[in-house]
């Protein structure tokens, strides 16, 4: 505990850049408190080791109370809006390619299924087409094949 103190602004600087990582590497900026801490934390090790502020626990602790409330202000909403673009396009895979031949009729209802790689699926298709034909995967969502005559 003494080393910390004694080397308090290097000792929040790297207290700081191991919650940017977790918050990015570990959660994937899904909560945005840890980074505001993250950045609280090394500005003020930063100000610290230039002088700027007095290396002393109570400062760290008003210095980093108060740079997480503002980062938390400033950055909050940006953030949020970042977060909320989605890129919906589909995502084309080998799996997407997958053929075979139908055993049941399949419609838009989904009341037929497929095993393929130990999962039992929904087969759906956008026209009505009959068992024994000839089908490829099209698109797929949770637990639904669309399916196309080839």
């Amino acid at each position: 505990m003494q080393f910390i103190i004694d080397n308090l602004p290097q000792s929040l600087m790297i207290l700081g850049v191991l919650a940017l990582i977790i918050e990015v590497a570990v959660l994937g900026m899904s909560t945005f408190i840890l980074l505001f801490l993250g950045i609280s934390l090394f500005a003020t090790g930063l100000m610290m080791n230039f002088g700027l502020l007095d290396a002393s626990l109570t400062t760290a602790l008003w210095s980093n109370t108060l740079i997480t409330a503002a980062c938390a202000l400033l950055l909050w909403k940006p953030l949020k809006r970042m977060q909320e673009n989605v890129d919906n396009k589909d995502v084309k895979s080998d799996f997407a390619e997958l053929d075979f031949v139908l055993t049941n009729d399949v419609n838009e209802l989904g009341l037929t299924t497929h095993s393929y790689s130990g999962i039992t699926w929904k087969l759906k298709s956008q026209q009505p087409l009959n068992a024994g034909t000839h089908v490829k995967v099209v698109k797929k969502e949770v637990g639904v094949m669309w399916v196309a005559a080839i």
